[in-house]
């Protein structure tokens, strides 16, 4: 039995190990979910794609406890600390479940929460002083792409009008053609693929890390689970003895 006990400790340590890094990792979706909500929140319709991002850090955060909680529980002999450990990793599933949940349910409507794109778009001034005309411009650079679905689209809006008809902002234009002025005439100079398309890549990526990063913990805590049974059942009972009467 002593060699079964220490086999089974030793698990629980290097699961608990492997906790801290997918707790790192899970946060670190949390945090990448956030930020992009952050640079695109203009062209977003609804706030509540933030919520997996939200639960993906309380869950990371209650990884990484646990984890360094598991590594002490190794090396103490106590059912009421392996029941709080159990507590918490139950409390992590349910934090890892509602994340996965939302992430999924989000995931399927992005061409709805990107709906208010071209409507952005369409406010464009070109100023420096405006907040969607800088937010349209810092996305195309970051994430290199030109208009709603591509450059033509710009050829529909009033600030393309004011321009002449000649000029899409500069922002469209490729890093690789340092020459480029945004001018139409010259279209294989700028971004071939539209933001639409571009920011719902980048969400729909972030939100299945999340989602897979779900299915890692859940699969972490069915061997921890396992392992923490096994060392209740080894637990050795407690002797009594009889006081006397005297």
């Amino acid at each position: 039995m002593s060699d079964r006990r220490n086999t089974s400790t030793t698990i629980l340590q290097l699961v608990c190990q492997l906790l801290w890094v997918v707790g790192l990792l899970v946060g670190l979706s949390g945090v990448y979910l956030l930020m992009t909500y952050r640079q695109s929140n203009l062209f977003l319709s609804d706030t509540y794609i933030t919520l997996p991002g939200v639960l993906a850090l309380a869950s990371a955060a209650f990884l990484v406890a646990t984890g360094c909680f598991g590594s002490c529980l190794s090396l103490r002999d106590s059912t009421c600390l392996q029941g709080l450990f159990v507590y918490l990793l139950v409390l992590i599933f349910c934090l890892e479940s509602t994340a996965s949940a939302l992430a999924y349910f989000h995931s399927t409507k992005l061409d709805t929460d990107v709906a208010a794109l071209s409507g952005v778009f369409q406010k464009y001034t070109g100023s420096s002083q405006d907040a969607n005309s800088r937010a349209i411009d810092v996305m195309q650079e970051e994430l290199q792409c030109c208009g709603v679905h591509d450059y033509k689209d710009w050829l529909e809006t009033s600030w393309f009008n004011c321009t002449g008809g000649l000029l899409v902002p500069r922002s469209c234009c490729n890093s690789t053609f340092p020459s480029c002025n945004g001018t139409v005439d010259q279209p294989w100079q700028l971004y071939t693929q539209g933001c639409q398309v571009k920011l719902q890549m980048a969400l729909q990526f972030v939100l299945s890390f999340i989602i897979w990063g779900s299915l890692l913990v859940f699969l972490l805590e069915v061997v921890l689970f396992l392992t923490v049974a096994q060392l209740m059942r080894d637990q050795p009972l407690m002797e009594y003895e009889v006081l006397d009467k005297s």
